[in-house]
């Protein structure tokens, strides 16, 4: 899911995301996601009815991450930090897999693999700093 140190991945360019394409992006992607199984409740749950609050914050966060507008000022992290419990750590491939499927419909390869590159550092800090606990690792390594 993740690439390898040695892989080289595109990071920057000077190519801008026009907002249009961020928002056809983001409806898109929600679209998939609470159709879907497994997120569609998730979100359904965290978000509610206020779907017309989110999207626009969506919005300026992926132009924010892939424009460097700086117009997103909120703190995603805290936000699914208090959403742990009712979030697994599958929940980011397939998140990851409907946010790829989305922008093969709507990008260019290069503009996809560069987005989805944004999307998998995104998932991965994520999915970290929700999942990962060192305590945890070493309590099962010493019942062994």
């Amino acid at each position: 899911m993740y690439p390898s140190e040695n892989e080289v991945r595109p990071r920057n360019r000077p190519v801008r995301v026009p907002n249009e394409k961020i928002i056809e992006m983001v409806d898109a992607f929600y679209d998939r996601v609470r159709v879907h199984p497994s997120l569609g409740p998730i979100f359904d749950n965290a978000i509610g009815a206020h779907w017309d609050r989110h999207l626009p914050k969506m919005y300026q966060f992926w132009s924010s991450v892939l424009n460097t507008s700086g117009v997103y000022s909120g703190n995603p992290m805290k936000v699914h930090i208090q959403l742990a419990e009712k979030i697994a750590p599958e929940n980011f491939g397939q998140w990851l897999t409907l946010f790829q499927e989305t922008l093969q419909e709507l990008f260019s390869a290069e503009d996809a693999e560069f987005i989805y590159c944004k999307a998998e550092n995104i998932a991965k800090s994520f999915s970290l700093s929700m999942f990962y606990n060192p305590a945890n690792i070493h309590k099962l390594q010493n019942k062994s």
